[in-house]
């Protein structure tokens, strides 16, 4: 049974919309910072698989409208995001780069070393590794040929999309915890209470919001998609190749730190209505994601897949708790950043910005955080991840 765009689009409304519920209702997922969509997303999820194996019901989605709300998020957080914000991330984002290229290579050696003790071949772990985890799906995809062709490994391609997928569901449940443990451990809390950049602050009371400043945020969310299509053709022109999402919140940085000067009219930055438009894009893009999983696809290569995800599980958990947090500035900030790099450490950039959101809804806003993780996980992440993958099978071929 195929469920149409819009129908999907409806059905990520409704499922988000539980997710929200639920944490209302539900003290755990608050405590833990659980993110909204994650909850609802996978009991559809596992509903689905069940309709599979016990109906013979296959459900699918289809997603042609997602990855247009994630434009609109990470256009949200560029129009946040002022030079001053940015000149203060210059060094930690520096510094994240760095060890995020380690932690690479200390997740391929981790996949090698469970591959080898489990008979395969070790390149079967570098699949099960940075491949697929730190590069999600679009790398799993990009480099399956490889592996498959040249290399041999025939069944490179389901053990790859098998560990993105858990790694997915992995990621989502991984960062809120981390920042609890930091945050209640040191005693940490944001330096100035603010308007948070995405969502609404937990148990904020409703409050109006003007008709003119929502459409006025639509509007220069539209121009900051429309400039970021612009860099992005520019840059292609140069055989330079960013992701859209990244050219947009460029775009939307370039507009916040020039228009207002001229400008004189109602900015949307730091703006309910941003933050609401922000929370909801990502929300339903999250939803979408997880509903839309299809778990009895992993069945064939389940013993492989668990001992490899256990062990980088493992890993990034102990990582980002120890390690990260500490060469970030060991402050609320580094908590956040930490429950973010547990996201794209296991799975992608809209999971380690959803772990992000969770934390600061309840704790405070993060702005330097919200800058940093998506340029480490949307642009240097990509170029790094190739040249380590191709060291890896230089290695172990």
């Amino acid at each position: 049974m195929q469920l149409q765009s819009f129908t999907t689009f409806n059905l990520a409304i409704l499922v988000l919309a539980l997710g929200k519920w639920l944490t209302s209702k539900i003290p755990l997922l608050r405590e833990f910072n659980i993110p909204e969509p994650v909850t609802s997303g996978l009991l559809v999820c596992l509903i689905t698989t069940a309709l599979h194996v016990f109906a013979d019901v296959q459900v699918s989605f289809n997603l042609a409208t997602r990855d247009f709300l994630l434009l609109y998020f990470f256009a949200a957080i560029g129009l946040n995001s002022d030079f001053k914000t940015l000149r203060a991330g210059g060094r930690p984002l520096a510094i994240l780069v760095v060890v995020t290229i380690g932690f690479m290579f200390l997740q391929n050696f981790t996949g090698v070393a469970v591959a080898s003790l489990m008979g395969l071949n070790p390149l079967v772990g570098v699949v099960g590794g940075s491949v697929s985890l730190l590069g999600g799906h679009g790398t799993t995809i990009a480099w399956t040929p490889t592996f498959v062709n040249e290399l041999g490994i025939s069944n490179a391609g389901e053990i790859g999309i098998a560990c993105a997928t858990v790694g997915l569901v992995l990621s989502s449940l991984m960062g809120g915890p981390i920042a609890r443990s930091l945050i209640t451990r040191h005693k940490l809390q944001p330096k100035v209470i603010e308007q948070p950049d995405v969502g609404v602050a937990h148990g904020t009371k409703p409050q109006d919001i003007d008709y003119f400043s929502l459409l006025g945020t639509l509007f220069w969310l539209n121009i900051s998609l429309a400039l970021g299509n612009l860099i992005q053709g520019g840059l292609a022109k140069l055989d330079i190749s960013l992701p859209l999402f990244v050219c947009s919140l460029f775009g939307a940085i370039i507009l916040t730190n020039t228009v207002p000067r001229f400008y004189k009219g109602n900015w949307p930055a730091g703006s309910r209505p941003l933050a609401l438009v922000s929370d909801v894009s990502l929300g339903v893009f999250l939803a979408m994601s997880l509903m839309s999983l299809q778990l009895w696809t992993i069945a064939s290569v389940a013993g492989p897949i668990l001992a490899l995800l256990a062990a980088q599980f493992a890993l990034a958990f102990v990582f980002a708790l120890f390690v990260i947090f500490r060469v970030m500035g060991r402050d609320y900030e580094a908590a956040v950043i930490s429950a973010g790099f547990g996201g794209i450490s296991l799975g992608a950039t809209p999971t380690a910005m959803a772990n992000m959101t969770a934390v600061a809804q309840k704790y405070g806003q993060a702005h330097r955080a919200f800058i940093i993780v998506p340029l480490v996980s949307g642009f240097f992440v990509d170029i790094s991840n190739a040249i380590v993958i191709q060291q890896f099978i230089s290695w172990f071929r």
